[in-house]
């Protein structure tokens, strides 16, 4: 059983407009470390994605990304500082403790692909 080992799983994130979502995605501070065929591959530190040139309404607005860092006060506050609403007409949310034990706020991508941006508590 050794060698079936796990390395990585991404997610293709599904994108209605690629070239707004891939700007959208380096605005907010992930790497574009490449890009073939529509597939483009986005990292932020061990954390990566594909974004695909992709776009279904029904999928796209019942899929959801959960992001786990370090400090959500701190995310919250580069998020509100970008002006995202304004510059992408993207959705945030308030940041609020969660009853199950996290800090936590949503934001939604341009395709609306929800982004539950937490930190355990």
């Amino acid at each position: 059983m050794a060698n079936l080992k796990a390395v990585e799983i991404k997610s293709f994130v599904p994108a209605k407009d690629f070239e707004c979502s891939k700007r959208f995605y380096q605005f907010i501070g992930f790497e574009m470390a490449s890009e073939f065929e529509g597939i483009a591959y986005f990292k932020s530190g061990v954390c990566s994605f594909l974004l695909q040139d992709f776009y279904e309404a029904v999928h796209c607005n019942n899929f959801m990304m959960h992001l786990l860092v370090e400090d959500a006060q701190s995310w919250y506050e580069h998020i509100l500082a970008l002006n995202l609403v304004d510059e992408f007409g993207v959705t945030v949310t308030e940041l609020i403790e969660q009853p199950w034990g996290m800090l936590e706020f949503c934001l939604t991508d341009p395709s609306g692909v929800l982004w539950r941006i937490a930190q355990n508590k």
